[in-house]
């Protein structure tokens, strides 16, 4: 039986030639064409050699094809809904923009552009200069630089400030990062040595202070303390007895002993949340009012931008790191440049930057919204023929920052009996990511947009009817 089967297997070439797939013949190249032919044999062929199937026809096999084609000609890098109640979903892209910065992106990419060519004077300009003034404008800093991201424009503040020098960091600030990369091996990368002080819950100025003497080489009137080094725990709390050293501190301290100052705040903060009823964060701006010689911060999270890192402070350091040989390895592209002028623009008028920045507009809306869009979504299901229910779900910031803020939400609720909803809907050709949770699978409607109601809807009647 399996012989016969085997031998009923249209041949490769043969098949190729089958006017039911001349479309695909014209759209695909030859190889990747002659792929999802042979592919589409191979599938019933392994069907044949485990027994799982007894009959086929030749136009199931093309059938199998089309499919297959279909996945071929999909993009790696694609658009999903997400649906987790996530706002800065770092697996899922942390900020997304707005329309008119994409066309502003868009308009930048199909032409040239002046990314380093100076205007007025016709000769090879700075891409560092196209931001500056601006974000000096907004942060009130003296000067102003933006790298590929955070991470970078620590490495590349410590090699420059620290190299061959120590960088005094508190024990309760020594925090991971994401994708198991830690600040004691960022800092090992730039070339500086680790001197932890204080305790994981404890520290005080005198720990800072002692240090620093202890570093000093008498004989040489040298100090081997480069930096004291701050970093925002955005991601995690330690609570109950603790004790750390404020910006203000640290920033009065290295000035009495001549030693650079640097706050790592991690997420970029711009404004104060807490007027909109959400935990306080620390701003760019307290930083720097704080003292602090340098602050870095990411782009793409609170900041609602690209994926960048962000450098502002003291003019004369901000030059120095220009000059740095790491400046070029860590150089940010014309597309994050575009995006980020954009954005920091916003930041001009704080209430434009709430309306505009999808991030800062998720942030601070007010759950009842997110109750009609559910309830809408609800409505809508229904009337298709699917029942659901809009159920109370507690939203996450994400990206690493707040990490005990609980922001109330909306979703709706699917029964899932046999717990495979997740896994269709993310099979959809655009993926819909929620979570399942006690049977049912949850669409939480925080970072959802009504325009993405419609295509939810007819997945839905798909999957379940």
């Amino acid at each position: 039986m399996k012989n016969e089967l085997f031998r009923k297997l249209p041949k490769v070439d043969i098949l190729m030639k089958n006017n039911l797939l001349k479309d695909l013949m014209i759209q695909m190249d030859y190889n990747s064409f002659y792929e999802v032919v042979t592919l589409g044999i191979d599938y019933f062929r392994n069907k044949i050699k485990n027994g799982e199937i007894e009959k086929f026809s030749e136009d199931e096999i093309i059938k199998k094809i089309k499919i297959l084609a279909k996945k071929n000609q999909e993009r790696n890098l694609k658009n999903v809904i997400n649906g987790t109640g996530v706002i800065l979903h770092t697996n899922l892209g942390r900020a997304i923009l707005n329309e008119k910065v994409a066309d502003k992106l868009k308009q930048i990419v199909t032409g040239y552009s002046n990314l380093e060519f100076d205007l007025q004077t016709g000769e090879r300009g700075s891409r560092y200069q196209l931001l500056e003034k601006l974000i000096c404008k907004i942060t009130g800093a003296e000067g102003a630089m933006i790298v590929n991201n955070n991470a970078s424009a620590v490495i590349l503040c410590l090699n420059e400030f620290a190299k061959n020098k120590k960088t005094v960091v508190s024990r309760g600030e020594l925090v991971e990062i994401g994708g198991s990369f830690r600040i004691p091996e960022i800092m090992e990368l730039s070339g500086t040595t680790l001197k932890e002080v204080g305790t994981t819950n404890k520290t005080n100025i005198k720990d800072y202070e002692k240090a620093i003497e202890s570093s000093f080489v008498e004989e040489e009137k040298f100090n081997e303390i480069g930096v004291l080094l701050k970093v925002h725990t955005s991601n995690y709390k330690i609570i109950g007895f603790t004790d750390s050293v404020n910006k203000i501190e640290i920033a009065e301290l290295g000035k009495k002993y001549n030693i650079i100052t640097i706050d790592d705040i991690g997420s970029g903060v711009l404004i104060d949340y807490e007027k909109y009823g959400l935990t306080k964060e620390p701003t760019v701006q307290d930083s720097l009012k704080a003292g602090m010689d340098i602050v870095t911060f990411s782009g793409d999270k609170m900041l609602g931008g690209a994926q960048c890192g962000i450098i502002a402070g003291k003019k004369n350091l901000i030059e120095r790191l220009k000059k740095n040989p790491f400046t070029r390895a860590f150089r940010v592209d014309k597309m994050s440049i575009a995006v980020m002028e954009e954005i920091f623009r916003y930041y001009l008028d704080e209430e434009k930057a709430i309306r505009e920045i999808p991030v800062l507009k998720m942030l601070t809306e007010k759950s009842e919204k997110v109750n009609l869009r559910a309830e809408k979504l609800r409505d809508l299901l229904k009337n298709s023929g699917i029942d659901t229910r809009v159920v109370k779900t507690i939203a996450l910031v994400g990206g690493g920052a707040m990490p005990d803020e609980k922001i109330i939400s909306y979703g709706v609720a699917f029964k899932n009996d046999n717990n495979t909803l997740e896994e269709k809907f993310r099979e959809c050709e655009t993926p819909i990511i929620g979570r399942t949770k006690d049977n049912n699978f949850i669409l939480d409607l925080k970072a959802i947009k009504e325009e993405s109601f419609q295509y939810i809807v007819e997945e839905a009647k798909k999957i379940i009817l």
